[in-house]
């Protein structure tokens, strides 16, 4: 029967303390709870173990589906749960689901509306078997229902019981909009982790770049405002920083990235070569031409192409590039099909290109083409916060190639951070690589160091005295001791480097500098401080 057209008396003082008991651990649940459905499922036991309700079950709306299924019950067993599945207007729970009221069921043999689906109910039984159940809202909107069975005599009402469950429902309905928020909030933070996980530049493998200091961050911003765009980029920095790995990260950060990414280095080959390898050529074009062959700007359509060293083109080809750019159109060698092309160039130089503009070695117009966006790498010694990382990351790749486990002591550390890494990062990756090689202990110290680092770093560190005047400089004598616990020191593994060079050039002083980095001047100094001669040097 509907209930919103009945009414009931109230029942007893006695009832009304078992369901404030019933609320009561129902509440100190809700409060603990972890997991909804096991959290769902323990309310309805309290409801069958306190409250003598049996066969408590919540439906709920499936969103896939459009039905009512049951979410969890107590006293069902699973084959009965996937049988209890209803269309929105179907049966007594479609009736509860559409008029968002409840709905009493006094005798369900006798209730054409009651379906049974589910089988849990005996088919015949002298006991008179009631149905109750209340919606479930959201919002005002109908999610689901809540439903009871209860053994009842022809005299008793069912109020108490209607409103109780009215209550319950509530409860639950609060529950879930609570644990829903949760999960839509969990969902953003997993996929905001996911998103700042591919855009975090830091300890990344394949074309990410490693750091975290303030340049570099300002670096991977740029990247992420130009990346979904075409807009050409040119990247400028000194030689080993990192501008292959930029370029890789800025194509596969766009809307090319399933495209195709093609580098060239503009200073690899001659000039000829080089317009061959860009813009392809025709069968016969110059002697050695025997088939036709595409260009890499052909094999770049749609995608990226990357010219390193762009500063190193030939004038004459300069002329053919800017077409390019300006037009998206070339020709290649010995043809003269116009082929059009869609592809994002990206440039790297090391060199200044407004000097190179100003001696007449670039064309301006080419410069102010490729300048569009213009992205500075720093070198590794404006970056110095990033230098444990940089060392941390090859260091791991290095042992895990060559099988081994050494670790970095900490003068050594100490010693590379205060390095002028004048080679960038690619000196680091090569330096690395070398002293793992040749490391014969489990650690790597200071006496792993190619010596030629060690003069640099000297060199680098004593620029003010060393253009002091050298009859001022103190005598050997001062010096730290050239042995240190039977190990070289620094100065002793100077010492022989600057021999070691001075030898092999004849002791030519001019020659043997510049080969050690240093200036005639600083050699000099080396030489009077440890008392080299080109006599001693010889016995």
């Amino acid at each position: 029967m509907d209930y919103a057209k009945s009414g009931f008396a109230k029942r007893g003082e006695s009832t009304q303390g078992i369901e404030l008991l019933a609320l009561h651990r129902i509440t100190k649940l809700i409060g603990k709870a972890v997991d909804l459905e096991t959290t769902l499922a323990s309310v309805l036991k309290v409801l069958n173990d306190t409250m003598q309700m049996e066969r408590a079950t919540l439906l709920l709306l499936d969103k896939m589906t459009g039905r009512l299924m049951i979410k969890v019950s107590c006293g069902l067993t699973t084959q009965e749960k996937q049988r209890g599945v209803y269309r929105p207007d179907e049966g007594v729970y479609g009736k509860i689901f559409q008029t968002k009221a409840p709905f009493v069921v006094p005798d369900i043999h006798s209730e054409p509306l009651f379906l049974n689906r589910t089988g849990s109910r005996p088919a015949f039984s002298k006991e008179r078997l009631s149905f109750l159940g209340v919606p479930v809202l959201m919002q005002e909107k109908t999610v689901g229902v809540l439903s009871v069975d209860r053994l009842f005599g022809s005299d008793v009402s069912f109020d108490e019981d209607v409103r109780f469950l009215t209550v319950l429902a509530t409860l639950m309905a609060q529950f879930i909009t609570l644990h829903e928020e949760i999960e839509r909030k969990e969902a953003k933070l997993q996929e905001e982790n996911r998103s700042l996980k591919a855009k975090l530049h830091s300890r990344h493998d394949g074309h990410y770049i490693i750091g975290h200091s303030k340049p570099m961050q300002e670096v991977y911003s740029i990247i992420e405002k130009i990346a979904p765009s075409s807009a050409t980029v040119l990247l400028l920095g000194e030689s080993g920083t990192g501008k292959e790995l930029v370029a890789k990260a800025v194509h596969e950060s766009g809307g090319r990235k399933d495209k195709a990414f093609i580098k060239v280095n503009c200073a690899a080959l001659p000039e000829t070569l080089l317009e061959s390898e860009l813009f392809g050529h025709e069968k016969g074009a110059f002697t050695g031409a025997h088939a036709t062959r595409p260009g890499r700007f052909e094999l770049a359509n749609k995608g990226t192409i990357f010219l390193d060293e762009i500063g190193e083109m030939p004038l004459a080809l300069q002329a053919k590039m800017l077409r390019v750019l300006q037009e998206k159109q070339f020709e290649r060698i010995g043809g003269s099909k116009t082929y059009d092309v869609d592809v994002r160039i990206i440039a790297a130089t090391n060199v200044g290109l407004e000097q190179a503009v100003e001696e007449g070695n670039f064309r301006a117009d080419l410069y102010y083409r490729l300048n569009v966006v213009p992205i500075q790498l720093p070198p590794v010694r404006e970056r110095m916060e990033d230098i444990p990382l940089l060392l941390n990351h090859f260091l791991s790749m290095s042992n895990q190639r060559n099988g081994k486990k050494l670790m970095l002591t900490s003068e050594l550390l100490d010693f590379l951070i205060d390095y002028p890494w004048p080679g960038n990062v690619r000196e680091m990756q090569n330096m690395v690589e070398r002293m793992i090689i040749l490391a014969e202990g489990d650690r790597l110290t200071l006496a792993d160091l190619p010596p030629n680092v060690l003069v640099r770093r000297n060199s680098a560190a004593g620029g003010a005295m060393l253009v002091q005047d050298e009859a001022a400089i103190a005598p050997p004598v001062a010096e730290a001791p050239l042995i240190i616990r039977g190990r070289k020191s620094l100065q002793q593994l100077e010492k022989e480097e600057v021999e070691a060079a001075l030898r092999r050039h004849g002791w030519v002083q001019v020659r043997a500098a510049r080969e050690l980095g240093l200036t005639q001047r600083q050699i000099g100094y080396r030489i009077k401080k440890y008392g080299l001669s080109r006599l001693d040097a010889y016995r």
